[in-house]
């Protein structure tokens, strides 16, 4: 069999059919339901205690900070009112003894003084008249809350989360260890810190990144419209959405006394979506992603995410190209004879290339494949070169890898359909539109009652108003370039390197979305997908306005 063939047969392994899009759809919908109704699921849909979200008319200045790996960045946020923004960050790498420093004082000791250097260098009238006031002010007077920075705190770490401001955390990840630190609320432990500089500022919030993507995305989105999700495709992925505050009943159950506004009637959940259908019961498992799985640092979990991120698409890709170069049937990178490549020489995996190694090919040599299009591949084979240690290849070794990579690509972006999908029909949002009004339609039960008390008439009309709005979103009834209401929108802000720079992903999302009957076309027509930029930024200083709205005042 020629080589192209053998990648496209093994390239059909990856297929993700309409039929599995539609099953894996049912299943998150259902694993939706069950993490809002207990904890220890799938699905966690961690409450935020984040109850609305910006509309664009913001005005004020914040601070956020973002602990998530090896640096610390320290910003504050000047939001303008009219969905736009002033940044000012410095970053600071963490000294590697503090990762594992005895004390959480230490780590959180270090942080807090970044914390001051940055209000020095950027901020510093406000820093020295914080200064004077303290110098000249009597010991209970306290500071007013005008003078008060109120900051959002991105941890990207494990915690409990108990309130808007309040979150234990869990253990550490990322080669940080300090035991001391373990079940003790991070946002007290930097807020000791800060006091005991005295400085001007209040830790008003713990925050996820991807509750931030989504508040950055809905204050600098256009229209009238809040946006409804926030999703990472990237390195890892994850998606944060609005749902309605009744329907997440585990509320009650999950101990605390936190406060939190219920007047929205909303709130925003962290659904941690890498770990839908842990149980495999929906996801493909080709024998690719058993050994992706097998010999990984989390074997069992996070499997949605391992066929969907970027740490994982290049890891996936490699043991299918190492499995073809193991086969003495199949003749990818093995032309011997100097006539029949077109480079005229031999071509050669060299002893230490990358293809050999775990975790050898980065996701963005997928995006450099996939949208290559030069003569003869040209930039492909140099690539194979640079980034997988394979000289000389040939035309048709380029066309096995672009064939493979096409379609481990392809199964990311459906599969990312499968929870932008599910989410965007359990909203009820395609039921709401302009025309008919939000929640002008009634349930099956209601319509029922009306008839049983002989309301007749209008228990037809209820029944063929519900009847429309269920299946209008099937039937595309939008005229050739006729562009959808503002209104109409339901706006979904992402983030990530494979949604930014993989070549057509967003479109490959989309035609999943097509192919949801709850959806169809004229549904799909209706999705704005928006990049949504520093959400561990913007949406932490965003966050922390919500916050400063709901904890009390300093003013004495």
């Amino acid at each position: 069999m020629a080589l192209l063939q053998e990648a496209k047969r093994v390239a059909a392994e990856f297929d993700y059919t309409p039929d599995d899009v539609r099953k894996g759809v049912k299943e998150f919908l259902r694993q939706m339901d069950e993490g809002l109704q207990k904890t220890g699921t799938s699905l966690s849909q961690i409450p935020s205690y984040v109850t609305a979200v910006p509309n664009g008319t913001e005005k004020g200045l914040y601070m956020a900070v973002d602990l998530g790996g090896t640096n610390f960045r320290v910003c504050s946020v000047r939001l303008h009112g009219n969905t736009t923004f002033s940044l000012t960050q410095s970053k600071v790498a963490i000294p590697k003894e503090l990762m594992v420093a005895k004390t959480a004082k230490e780590l959180f000791g270090f942080l807090a003084k970044q914390i001051e250097l940055f209000l020095k260098t950027h901020h510093n009238d406000h820093f020295e008249a914080h200064i004077r006031r303290r110098q000249t002010m009597s010991a209970t007077e306290g500071f007013r809350d005008e003078e008060i920075f109120d900051l959002g705190f991105t941890f990207s770490f494990p915690v409990h989360q108990v309130g808007i401001n309040k979150g234990t955390l869990m253990r550490w990840t990322k080669g940080f260890n300090i035991e001391d630190a373990v079940g003790k609320d991070v946002c007290a432990l930097l807020q000791t810190e800060i006091d005991e500089l005295h400085l001007p500022v209040r830790v008003a919030a713990v925050v996820n990144d991807t509750v931030g993507t989504l508040m950055a995305r809905s204050y600098t989105s256009p229209g009238k419209t809040g946006t409804l999700l926030g999703a990472i495709f990237g390195t890892g992925t994850n998606g944060a959405y609005v749902e309605k505050l009744d329907k997440v009943t585990k509320m009650s159950s999950l101990g605390g006394d936190a406060e939190y506004d219920k007047s929205t009637g909303e709130m925003i959940i962290n659904t941690e979506w890498g770990s839908f259908d842990n149980q495999l019961s929906v996801l493909p498992n080709t024998e690719y992603d058993k050994d992706v799985d097998r010999e990984s640092v989390n074997p069992g979990v996070h499997m949605f995410e391992k066929r969907i991120s970027g740490m994982f698409l290049g890891e996936i890709l490699r043991r299918v190209l190492l499995s073809l170069v193991k086969d003495p049937k199949i003749q990818l990178f093995k032309d011997e004879h100097s006539g029949s490549n077109d480079l005229h020489s031999t071509t050669r995996i060299y002893d230490d290339a990358p293809l050999y190694k775990q975790w050898g090919i980065d996701t963005s040599f997928l995006s450099i494949i996939r949208e290559d299009q030069s003569q003869n591949l040209r930039i492909t084979k140099q690539t194979l070169e640079r980034d997988l240690g394979v000289s000389a290849a040939s035309t048709e070794d380029a066309e096995a890898v672009k064939e493979l990579v096409a379609a481990i690509g392809r199964r990311s972006a459906r599969l990312s359909a499968v929870a932008i999908g599910a989410i965007v029909i359990s909203s009820g949002r395609l039921h709401q539109t302009s025309a008919n009004g939000a929640g002008s339609t009634k349930s099956v039960s209601e319509i029922a009652q009306e008839s049983k008390e002989g309301h007749y008439t209008e228990a037809a009309k209820a029944a063929g108003e519900t009847l429309q709005a269920t299946f209008a979103p099937l039937i595309d009834q939008t005229p050739l370039g006729a562009t959808v209401s503002e209104e109409d929108v339901v706006d979904i802000g992402v983030d990530g390197s494979l949604v930014e720079y993989y070549p057509e992903f967003e479109d490959m999302i989309r035609e999943a979305l097509r192919e949801i009957p709850d959806i169809g076309l004229a549904g799909e027509k209706r999705i704005r997908i928006g990049i949504a930029k520093d959400g561990s930024g913007v949406g932490a200083a965003l966050i922390a306005l919500v916050a400063s709205k709901m904890l009390p005042t300093t003013d004495d």
